[in-house]
């Protein structure tokens, strides 16, 4: 029986990242996940996060994040129904209301050019309140993606605030080519 890791990647609806490698004409790298201990610690910390908040990490909301922190990359929703167990794919109800549910605690970010979802590796402290400000590098060629702390977070908060404005999230996305990618 293949690890819902495996399911991931064979995953038919996965092809956009497919056809983003093979574009290139080159082997490219496969960007590692969480597993063992380190996943089990993640999740750990997700739960004890979540009942610090008041909030529940159902099983439905758990086995989402576990899929996003295996994958290490974005993965499409449809991709997450198809790995959620072997042999039954999960309803579209059951994933899109996990996602939503990881997106607001701050667990996952949606990446709008690619609809995809990619774990946050930058959750928020039990004290903090909304999102944070997220960055994401994304290859064209191989798919790969990688979050940062984007620069303009501070400054575009203190302009927001000066022009009367409340900001609930920043998000930028930046399309181009990773060091393994450039140096092929």
């Amino acid at each position: 029986m293949p690890s819902a890791r495996g399911l991931l990647a064979l995953a038919p609806d996965r092809l956009y990242l497919q056809a983003m490698a093979s574009a290139c004409g080159h082997d490219h790298h496969q960007s590692s996940g969480l597993a063992g201990g380190a996943l089990a610690a993640e999740l750990a910390a997700a739960e004890a996060l979540c009942v610090s908040r008041e909030q529940r990490l159902t099983h439905p909301r758990r086995r989402v994040l576990e899929l996003l922190l295996q994958s290490g990359q974005p993965v499409k929703a449809y991709d997450l129904m198809a790995a959620y167990e072997t042999g039954a794919p999960a309803k579209p109800p059951t994933v899109y209301r996990a996602l939503e549910f990881l997106e607001k605690e701050g667990f996952a970010h949606r990446i709008e050019s690619l609809n995809a979802f990619v774990a946050c590796r930058h959750p928020l402290s039990d004290t903090e309140e909304g999102g944070h400000a997220a960055a994401f590098l994304i290859c064209d060629c191989c798919g790969a993606t990688r979050e940062i702390e984007p620069p303009v977070g501070g400054a575009l908060a203190e302009q927001a605030i000066a022009a009367g404005y409340a900001i609930r999230a920043i998000t930028v996305e930046a399309h181009g080519l990773c060091t393994e990618c450039r140096s092929a």
